[in-house]
């Protein structure tokens, strides 16, 4: 089926240059300049977004976070500050990816692509997935439990398991947990990530089941398959 990409920029020649490589790839496109044109179009479920950050009348980090309460498909910011604040604060407001002009258009096509099939793999996961050993996580309740015992899990702990174990093998540095999960104006740091980790690992250990988060050093952490 055709994928409809929504693009929203307020510079014409992008929009017609991107729409064009868009529609040679084999997509639907679908273009807006302005944030309230990009919040419309937004609610005919597009299966992704690309989204200038600066717009002429409103924010597109702004355009974001309102956007986020009705679109589930990936957004992607395209933006020409490189500032790493300025990134965690795009993720913070429901962003997946920052890509910075100018950019290559086939590393732009390769992302989306990306993006579209970590979704394609998101909606065919499970709910509720056992494991090899009767681990069990309940993506819906938000539980895991171990041989019918639930082992309990604050919140961020959870959402860390969530990230890990729904991409198994896939490395995720400390960085991108961090912004995946945490608030970027928390007062807070990556370094929480390993305490978290370890807490993950104590709490799997007295329940007696295998540490399925593994550690590659000078990389981060992956799930293990």
């Amino acid at each position: 089926m055709e994928k409809t990409v929504l693009i929203i920029d307020d510079e014409r020649d992008l929009r017609v240059m991107l729409s064009r490589y868009f529609e040679l790839n084999g997509y639907h496109v679908s273009l807006a300049e302005s944030g309230l044109e990009g919040m419309e179009k937004a609610g005919r479920q597009p299966d992704i977004i690309l989204l200038d950050v600066n717009l002429p009348d409103i924010d597109g980090m702004e355009v974001c976070r309102r956007i986020r309460d009705f679109v589930t498909c990936p957004i992607l910011f395209l933006t020409a500050r490189v500032e790493d604040r300025d990134k965690l604060l795009g993720f913070a407001s429901g962003g997946d990816d920052y890509i910075v002009k100018p950019f290559s258009l086939d590393e732009l096509g390769a992302r989306v692509e990306a993006h579209l099939r970590r979704e394609a793999r998101r909606d065919q996961t499970p709910r509720r997935t056992m494991f090899d050993d009767n681990f069990i996580i309940d993506y819906t309740s938000r539980e895991v439990s171990f041989k019918g015992v639930e082992i309990p899990l604050k919140p961020k702990e959870f959402e860390i398991i969530e990230l890990l174990s729904t991409y198994p093998g896939q490395l995720f540095s400390k960085e991108r947990i961090f912004e995946s999960i945490w608030d970027p104006d928390s007062n807070t740091d990556v370094g929480v990530i390993m305490e978290h980790i370890s807490r993950i690992r104590a709490k799997l250990q007295r329940a007696g089941c295998k540490p399925y988060i593994q550690t590659v050093w000078g990389s981060g952490y992956r799930w293990v398959k």
